[in-house]
């Protein structure tokens, strides 16, 4: 599988330790920055990195890192096909893809530490979108709200 990996300044240390995490376990991944700690590094720039290696099929699943998460998360979402999640425990990283079909994974390096942040995410690439008739009726409501032309 494909993965891509981006975040800020305040999610810079995360993203080179989980970097090699996801490469020792078999991943291809590309890293798409920052790619030195400066606050002027500006979170919806590499989310937009990320979506755009999604729409473009350079990858299949990406991650984000921020201070909380939450700024990646918001700025990922806005870009469609691209439905991204803030998980800092286990369980929502595998039922946010078996369960939403979630394509990115947002954490925050000033919410959790770094050995959850390695389970979270080795937990988030393994897990597969069930398919199941109520999940895939619930992502077709979400991609009808994403097609809609809002004036």
């Amino acid at each position: 599988m494909k993965v891509a990996i981006a975040c800020d300044h305040a999610g810079f240390n995360y993203k080179n330790i989980l970097l090699k995490l996801i490469r020792e376990n078999g991943y291809e991944v590309a890293d798409l920055g920052a790619f030195s700690e400066q606050a002027t590094d500006d979170y919806p720039d590499h989310a937009a990195d990320i979506a755009e290696a999604l729409i473009t099929g350079k990858a299949e699943k990406g991650i984000l890192i921020c201070g909380s998460g939450v700024g990646v998360s918001v700025a990922a979402n806005k870009f469609k096909g691209v439905r991204a999640g803030v998980c800092h425990d286990a369980y929502s990283a595998h039922q946010c893809v078996e369960h939403d079909d979630v394509n990115v994974l947002c954490i925050g390096e000033r919410v959790i530490g770094i050995e959850p942040a390695k389970e979270i995410v080795l937990t988030f690439l393994a897990a597969k979108f069930s398919n199941e008739p109520r999940h895939v009726r619930r992502l077709e409501k979400i991609k009808a709200i994403e097609n809609r032309n809002m004036k």
